[in-house]
């Protein structure tokens, strides 16, 4: 397993930000393979062409989850709890919508097994009946959540999330025997948990290019600074402690980067709304080798790099969707969940269960049905 590292949520908040923080706490590379498609449809065919956005809408599957507690022996025996998200059968007697999930339900098998998402519970409760519903099981490491600043969370909390794929991997889990399929992965995260996503891309920490912007930014690191960007220079003031609390698997090198914390079943990523250009920059950034699909809101003033991040992706399968006009509070309005979840079931849907009719809806001409979206760079009028 090769390592990366990846995101938070809102990382730089100062205590004169508390209300921000208050905020937030309400929101509960490997080579190609061949991917066989899922047997199941994974969208009603009566919503395909009435809906704006009918990967939004429920699919067939009802959702189930059930929590595992592991210890990481490599990492001093560090807890590392998971809620796993799976397809399940409908209890007798319910009525229930699609989108409700219930704790232990039994497992649906018609579709097994499912690929695996992975991200923090904490994304995972806006996002994943959404996909659970069209035929994925998640795997969602809890407790994992923002930061005041930049710290050792962004190696921990990818860490954790590639802990939680393994442990997925060598199962099989009680109760969900046959379920997953942890050979087809993705990752997806929202804001902190958007830079995890980003790290298991394949992404590289650049230490020269990070203290070289500590405490003076060149030009182009100026230019996409926020007022929480201000506070990045957290490791930089004790780099040995944050490099030896990474470990020498990952900070080994023969280029001068660090090593990307991922694993080669991670085969697409979704970053929405994240940071990572601080740590990565342009080198780093060249590193990441997997299909990735940004979404970002065009007044977000706390993440406002994602272009320079899009713009130096090393993947050339690599794409930007903006939502114009929200800023980065638009995970709160359940109508910009659904969208973003609409793009994630298209997105995952073609890269991980092999649907290539699923391409056009998160593709350039779909995008541009829609006047609240853009494609690519978005370029103010």
């Amino acid at each position: 397993m090769k390592l990366t590292r990846s995101a938070r949520y809102v990382c730089l908040i100062p205590v004169r930000y508390a209300t921000v923080l208050a905020m937030l706490a309400l929101l509960a590379c490997g080579p190609a393979t061949t991917i066989v498609p899922q047997a199941t449809a994974t969208m009603p065919s009566t919503t395909q062409e009435l809906a704006p956005f009918p990967l939004s809408e429920p699919g067939p599957y009802h959702a189930g989850k059930r929590t595992f507690a592991f210890e990481d022996a490599s990492r001093d025996d560090r807890p590392v709890s998971i809620t796993v998200w799976y397809p399940a059968l409908r209890p007798e007697g319910s009525s229930g919508a699609v989108f409700q999930v219930g704790a232990d339900r039994d497992p649906d098998l018609s579709g097994a097994p499912y690929p695996l998402i992975l991200s923090s519970t904490k994304v995972a409760r806006q996002f994943a009946p959404y996909l659970i519903s069209h035929g994925f099981a998640w795997a969602s490491v809890d407790r994992i959540d923002t930061y005041d600043r930049m710290n050792e969370q962004m190696i921990d909390q990818p860490l954790d999330i590639l802990f939680a794929l393994s442990q997925v991997a060598s199962g099989p889990l009680e109760g969900l025997e046959g379920m997953i399929d942890a050979e087809r992965a993705g990752a997806i995260g929202y804001s902190f948990d958007g830079y995890n996503a980003l790290a298991l891309s394949g992404a590289r920490i650049d230490p020269a290019q990070y203290l070289a912007q500590c405490p003076n930014p060149d030009a182009t690191t100026e230019a996409i600074l926020s007022w929480l960007s201000a506070f990045g220079c957290g490791p930089a003031g004790a780099w040995d402690d944050f490099a030896a609390h990474a470990g020498e698997a990952i900070t080994a090198s023969e280029d001068g980067l660090w090593q990307p914390m991922t694993d080669a079943r991670i085969r697409a990523v979704m970053p929405l709304a994240g940071e990572g250009w601080w740590l990565f920059g342009q080198r780093g950034l060249a590193a990441v080798n997997r299909p990735t699909l940004i979404v970002v809101a065009t007044e977000d003033e706390l993440y406002p790099e994602n272009a320079l991040i899009f713009e130096h992706l090393g993947t050339p399968d690599k794409a930007l969707i903006s939502f114009v006009g929200p800023d980065h509070m638009m995970v709160y309005d359940r109508k910009m969940v659904a969208r973003m979840a609409h793009f994630a079931v298209a997105f995952f849907g073609y890269h991980l269960q092999g649907r290539e009719d699923l391409a056009r809806y998160f593709s350039e001409d779909f995008v541009a049905q829609h006047d609240d979206l853009a494609w690519g760079i978005y370029q103010r009028q």
